[in-house]
């Protein structure tokens, strides 16, 4: 990898719109917007016990982005790899009850939820730019 790379470990929560904004910032943030310097980490595996996102995320700077201030993602990361870099409570930003409503499907997103995640998307990016400044 030539390019500096950052990891981004999202909320994987699916019982709550959060956790879907979280994840389709993340892959936004990683497809189309810092596609050279952004990788996605997976929470689920990264708990089992995957090696290769723990060991990631031990070598690279991680900033974890969830929902809610449970912040899964975040306590996670601490235990298994070490501090973050930088994290990112969508909750703090959209509004707690935004991210804890029942809206779990993206085939049920509507116009205003694409907007959230266009500014969640905006907000990885500055932590992203940030670090990639450093």
């Amino acid at each position: 990898m030539d390019e500096k790379q950052v990891g981004v470990l999202s909320c994987s929560g699916e019982e709550c719109l959060g956790g879907t904004i979280a994840r389709l910032a993340t892959r936004k943030v990683m497809e189309s917007l810092r596609p050279k310097n952004v990788v996605t980490l997976c929470l689920p595996l990264y708990i089992a016990g995957g090696e290769e996102e723990r060991d990631f995320a031990k070598t690279y700077p991680v900033i974890s982005v969830d929902a809610c201030d449970t912040c899964c993602a975040k306590r996670a990361t601490i235990k298994y790899s070490g501090a973050v870099k930088d994290s990112l409570v969508l909750s703090d930003i959209l509004g707690e009850d935004v991210v804890l409503s029942k809206i779990v499907s993206a085939r049920d997103l509507k116009e205003e939820h694409y907007k959230m995640i266009d500014q969640a998307a905006e907000e990885i990016c500055k932590r992203v730019d940030k670090i990639l400044a450093e």
